[in-house]
């Protein structure tokens, strides 16, 4: 029998019946948030509301570099009908909802705020919802469980 080849291993999900590997790494994501939570509470109480930040520049333009090198990709995944678009999907809506976030809490009040917001309500969250659906239809459907009016 061939050994499987990378992509299909990685296609594969962690779910291990017969090992018990899924039901650990779950736990450890489970034990990794519930460790965050401690270290949030830290950090809110303990920095302060404003920072000179050096790179500050630097920071943006890799954020937005990254953001088109996703709307590029996955764009030309969507176009060849490639099932690796979920995935690149997922990662660019993430950034975008990373960078609407981070707009408008480092925005100035007043104006430079109103503008933040109107683009991540107009333009940064509803791509990040479009993302969001390329990459949940590249899910294969469930076929374990019966249809709707069987349950």
């Amino acid at each position: 029998m061939a050994r499987p080849t990378a992509a299909r291993r990685m296609a594969r999900p962690i779910t291990g019946h017969r090992t018990g590997r899924g039901r650990w790494v779950g736990w450890g994501l489970i034990g990794g948030g519930v460790a965050l939570v401690p270290w949030i509470c830290v950090l809110a109480s303990t920095l302060p509301s404003t920072a000179q930040v050096s790179n500050w520049s630097a920071a943006w333009v890799g954020l937005d570099v990254m953001l088109a090198a996703g709307f590029l990709a996955t764009g030309v995944l969507v176009t060849r009908q490639d099932p690796r678009q979920g995935p690149l999907a997922a990662a660019t809506g993430a950034l975008l909802l990373a960078d609407a976030w981070f707009d408008v809490m480092t925005a100035a009040p007043g104006a430079e705020r109103a503008v933040a917001l109107a683009l991540a309500v107009g333009a940064e969250v509803p791509l990040a919802a479009l993302c969001a659906c390329l990459a949940l239809r590249t899910f294969p459907p469930d076929r374990t469980r019966p249809p709707r009016g069987e349950r």
